[in-house]
């Protein structure tokens, strides 16, 4: 279990959250067309996941955003952006935003990620939901670059993740 704050108040974290040079767990998010979605359909590519409570607050459609713009530069890598999200919610704020460079996947199914990656928040107002991270990953899904960030509305270390793919 970790320990996050919300507005500088505690929160718990359950799960175990990964660590440079660890091989991750299989996941099963669902994708903006309702089907599963697995690391496997990403086979070679190095992935960054950008893992967020929701895109309908302003620090994750920030980070949302960034990463979007960051991954049009990037070679044989993609953004999934992972959130609490229904997909339906997650594509209208892409179209929207006009963000065609991120994959949105929803924990609507496939809740043991939010464990399996140590991103569960278990206490708080936000329980249920994910706590703000990113991991970067490399072709045969090891970790490249985490980050459990601290305090849940501050953004990630971009640079650092980022940094992690050169």
């Amino acid at each position: 279990m970790s320990t996050v704050t919300l507005g500088g108040n505690p929160i718990e974290v359950a799960g175990k959250f990964p660590q440079k040079g660890d091989s991750v767990p299989p996941l099963a998010l669902v994708g903006a067309d309702l089907k599963d979605v697995t690391l496997a359909d990403y086979a070679g590519k190095r992935k960054v996941l950008n893992i967020v409570p929701s895109l309908d607050t302003p620090t994750c459609a920030t980070s949302t955003r960034k990463f979007n713009a960051e991954a049009s530069k990037l070679t044989d890598t993609v953004v999934l952006v992972i959130s609490a999200d229904l997909p339906f919610a997650a594509k209208r704020f892409c179209v929207a935003e006009g963000l065609e460079n991120v994959v949105t996947l929803s924990t609507m199914r496939g809740r043991n990620f939010l464990k399996d990656y140590g991103v569960e928040i278990a206490s708080g107002p936000l329980a249920g939901v994910t706590a703000r991270a990113v991991v970067v990953l490399d072709g045969d899904n090891k970790v490249l670059h985490s980050q459990l960030v601290g305090e849940i509305k501050d953004e990630p270390d971009y640079a650092a993740a980022l940094a992690a793919l050169k």
